[in-house]
């Protein structure tokens, strides 16, 4: 490991973590009044997934690549299901809320649904940790760098959301549901034409 490895995997983390950015970036739209213990947990789970979702990706390829192979076609469509799924209901409920000061409620399950969707694609990269001839070491380590910078970079998201979600008030909750299912439209269309 020298200098250029941590330069490549923090710049891979960047690259992974434009998703999980937008994901917070709605986040804080849909709820202006978002206390930093929230945040850090948003970002907490974008992170954690953005580390898991390589280190499985390197277990699956190192120890099981015949049979992931065979899954791969189906990632774009999970996460294009899920961000579906995720950004209908925040609009649903940014419409209903009209009349109400709008506070959109980001449940466990719906965090936890948006970090998969989001690190889905951080998946692969663990195949490329597998080509790079990383062993266990060096994909661990890269896979915490990548969640560091997704963790710094989705709590940035969350409060730029939030300050411009006071803007938007009611609006804000369609618009951050608009925003996902965008998300989710643009992984499937990199994932099954390019």
């Amino acid at each position: 490991m020298d200098i250029l490895f941590f330069l490549n995997n923090a710049l891979l983390g960047v690259a992974l973590a434009m998703d999980a950015f937008s994901v917070s970036l709605a986040n804080g739209l849909a709820d202006p009044q978002m206390r930093p213990k929230r945040i850090f947990a948003i970002a907490g789970t974008f992170a954690f997934f953005q580390w898991f979702m390589p280190m499985l990706g390197w277990v699956c390829v190192y120890y099981f690549v015949s049979a992931f192979e065979a899954f791969r076609p189906a990632v774009p469509w999970i996460a294009l299901l899920l961000l579906l799924f995720l950004g209908v209901r925040m609009i649903v409920e940014g419409l209903r809320k009209k009349e109400e000061k709008t506070t959109a409620a980001l449940t466990f399950g719906a965090l936890l649904l948006q970090g998969v969707a989001t690190s889905i694609d951080a998946l692969s990269s663990g195949f490329t940790f597998v080509s790079s001839a990383y062993a266990f070491r060096e994909a661990m380590v890269a896979s915490l760098l990548i969640a560091a910078v997704t963790f710094v970079i989705c709590v940035g998201g969350v409060l730029i959301g939030r300050k411009f979600g006071a803007v938007f008030e009611k609006k804000a909750a369609v618009l951050g549901g608009a925003i996902l299912i965008l998300i989710g439209v643009e992984i499937f269309v990199k994932g099954v034409f390019f």
